[in-house]
């Protein structure tokens, strides 16, 4: 009988299927929708960051962002694979085989690439969601998310510190990078606000007596806070205003969504049951 997962181990999308053929260890339905919104949220950001791959504004940000796209995808496999336990089904399943409305990403996750400016912004307020997120998520009541989370956050620690400092250099930069980054704040802050809606499934697992999950709201302050350091220190202002009305947690998705999700799956719905 394989050990039980506890948080700060070398975990593996593979030790967490080994454990999981234990049908008693299986996620709730609850907790696999949980974290399948996770899992969703770091496979769609991943596969947009690859569309960077031989097209960054420098070499060594094409290994940068591949890099980032890569624990993206590891972050992923873990959390589709806790869900899909839930349902009997694989990570792959999960990836190549559901239909648009069936994915719970945020939106702002799913963003066209745009400029350069863009991918900062999105990334920057992705990284600093997440790196509050899974630092809380650590301490799970649930010791497969918790050490989901406590692996993870280690790297989106560094995802963080690349974002805030690319935003640095566009806006302290030459003119036309300061309104590229302004233009890219206006577009891409308003789906910011989604990351933060609570809802019946999250006010459920956040209860205190359960604790498996972390209740979204609660993130806004100590995320305000690491954003308006970054931006500070770059000179910068947030947009006011507009919000998204978002909906990507209830699979509610942007136009270009579609488009994405075709070109991720259509190998595997081309040729199922393909190995090599």
């Amino acid at each position: 009988m394989s050990q039980k997962i506890t948080p700060g181990d070398a975990l593996t999308p593979e030790r967490i299927a080994e454990q999981l053929r234990d049908p008693a260890a299986a996620a709730s339905a609850p907790v696999a929708e949980y974290a399948l919104r996770l899992g969703d949220d770091a496979l769609i950001l991943a596969q947009r960051l690859g569309e960077w791959i031989a097209r960054a504004p420098e070499i060594e940000e094409d290994i940068a962002l591949g890099n980032i796209a890569l624990d993206l995808i590891g972050h992923a496999r873990s959390f589709l694979t806790y869900a899909g336990s839930a349902w009997g089904k694989t990570e792959d399943d999960l990836a190549y085989l559901r239909d648009e409305p069936d994915w719970r990403c945020a939106q702002l996750f799913e963003l066209p690439n745009g400029d350069f400016a863009h991918t900062i912004v999105r990334q920057l307020a992705v990284s600093c969601y997440q790196f509050e997120l899974y630092t809380r998520l650590s301490a799970s009541a649930d010791p497969v998310l918790a050490a989901i989370a406590a692996k993870a956050v280690k790297e989106v620690d560094y995802h963080r510190d690349h974002s805030a400092q690319w935003m640095l250099r566009l806006g302290q930069g030459t003119e036309e990078s300061r309104d590229r980054v302004d233009v890219a704040l206006r577009d891409v802050w308003p789906y910011v606000d989604e990351l933060f809606r609570d809802d019946e499934l999250t006010d459920a697992l956040a209860d205190a007596s359960r604790g498996v999950a972390v209740r979204p709201s609660t993130l806004r302050e100590p995320f305000d806070v690491l954003v308006a350091t970054v931006m500070g220190r770059a000179g910068l202002a947030l947009p006011e205003g507009f919000v998204a009305r978002g909906g990507g947690r209830h699979g509610v998705h942007s136009g270009s969504f579609g488009a994405l999700l075709a070109e991720m799956q259509v190998l595997a719905r081309q040729h199922p049951g393909a190995s090599w």
